[in-house]
């Protein structure tokens, strides 16, 4: 009971540091979603010069799309004509970092790494679009300039306008409920796991193992890189390990590998881009680990390894904002779970006619049947769609050509297999 009473009570504390900035970091994301034209975007990623991985770079540092979101918007940036180089730039520096977890790293881990830590992703964005450029000297089909309207709010292709209480709802909606949903298990994960590592780990176990860059660093990557964690749900892992006595360098190498990369990323960019891309993806995602961790050592290093550097957040912040936001936190979490448990109860799959569901393996989040239902949307003769997230299945319900749904599919950036 003491146990548990005290993870409890660390997890209390973590998510009194984090919600604030959490919330705040979630209504700037809704901002960006909403009044960020994406057909503007689109136009600057064609081609193979430097100047469009600089842009697709500084375009996916403050989206907070994890390795998992980031997928289904790399596809359509890629059917719409963005190069091979810009794409592993946006892959490299979107999932690492986001308007959210700069400010959640700020509330735990202070000024230096909340720095560092998008530059360490813009870097690692120049560096893997750059590299593939030069290593990949395949002709580019794909690499061919589109035009026309495009809104975030709907689906329409033809140039309208919505009103300011629409825009409004928009933000709330994708910032507070579609975002939360996507990481609410991670953000979760992180804290829990945090909260246990602060609590029952010891501290000479982590000086012990890794205290020493030579053996964390390596250790740090080869966790990271397979694992799937989101860029916030990263944070409080990292920071318990830091205070517990593992050197920052390394902390930095986890909260840029762990988030950049997963099985799942590394499939698609194969797949999708070839060896060679995958090859200076990877590579870009290592050397940038490697590099900022050894700064960030030697930062520490010159203040005397005074560890409050990185692990002092803003402590202004009254007590009852801490305590509301994590209340107000709690609840968004609590329902983005709650909503999950019903949608995977109402939808319904069987159909005796197996000719309308699709199974799509590689559907793992809201931003993935987000991106599904709306490419489907667009078949002619569709008239209903229901999707299971639990069981990777689509039903569509309609008059269409069924080569129709499964372009729109695969349009959407994913494979499909027909259910029999």
């Amino acid at each position: 009971m003491n146990i548990l009473l005290g993870i409890l009570k660390e997890i209390w504390t973590l998510l009194g540091e984090m919600a604030p900035y959490l919330l705040f970091g979630f209504l700037i994301a809704g901002v960006l979603n909403t009044v960020i034209p994406k057909n503007k975007i689109y136009a600057h990623f064609s081609g193979r010069s430097f100047w469009s991985n600089v842009k697709a770079s500084l375009f996916g540092v403050p989206l907070p799309l994890c390795s998992c979101g980031v997928i289904p918007v790399a596809a359509y940036l890629r059917k719409e004509g963005a190069g091979k180089g810009s794409i592993i730039s946006f892959l490299s520096s979107t999932p690492t970092t986001g308007v959210d977890s700069i400010l959640a790293t700020y509330s735990l881990l202070g000024p230096v790494y909340a720095i560092i830590r998008p530059v360490a992703a813009f870097f690692a964005g120049i560096f893997g679009g750059t590299m593939t450029n030069i290593i990949d000297k395949t002709v580019d089909d794909n690499a061919i300039q589109h035009e026309g309207f495009s809104c975030n709010l709907c689906i329409e292709t033809e140039p309208h306008s919505h009103k300011f209480m629409e825009k409004v709802k928009a933000v709330l909606r994708y910032g507070f409920f579609d975002l939360i949903e996507d990481v609410a298990k991670w953000i979760l994960i992180g804290i829990v796991i945090g909260a246990i590592i602060s609590f029952l780990v010891a501290d000479n176990f982590v000086v012990r193992y890794f205290g020493n860059p030579l053996f964390a660093y390596p250790i740090m990557l080869i966790i990271s890189i397979p694992m799937y964690v989101c860029a916030t749900g990263s944070i409080p892992i990292a920071a318990s390990l830091i205070l517990k006595g593992m050197t920052p360098g390394a902390g930095l190498i986890f909260l840029i590998a762990g988030p950049a990369t997963n099985a799942t990323t590394i499939s698609f960019v194969g797949g999708k881009l070839g060896k060679k891309p995958l090859i200076a993806y990877l590579i870009s995602i290592i050397v940038t680990g490697l590099l900022f961790g050894f700064l960030v050592d030697h930062i520490w290093k010159l203040s005397g390894k005074n560890i409050g550097i990185f692990t002092s957040g803003m402590k202004m912040l009254p007590a009852w904002i801490k305590t509301a936001s994590a209340i107000l936190l709690i609840i968004l979490i609590l329902r983005a779970f709650l909503l999950k448990i019903l949608m995977n109860k109402k939808i319904s799959i069987k159909d005796e006619n197996m000719d309308n569901i699709y199974k799509v393996p590689d559907m793992s989040c809201k931003h993935c049947v987000m991106s599904i239902e709306n490419e489907i949307k667009k078949v002619a003769g569709v008239k209903k769609i229901d999707i299971s997230l639990a069981d990777k299945l689509v039903k569509v319900i309609g008059e269409y050509k069924r080569d129709d749904v499964i372009n729109a599919i695969k349009n959407a950036g994913y494979k499909t297999e027909q259910k029999h």
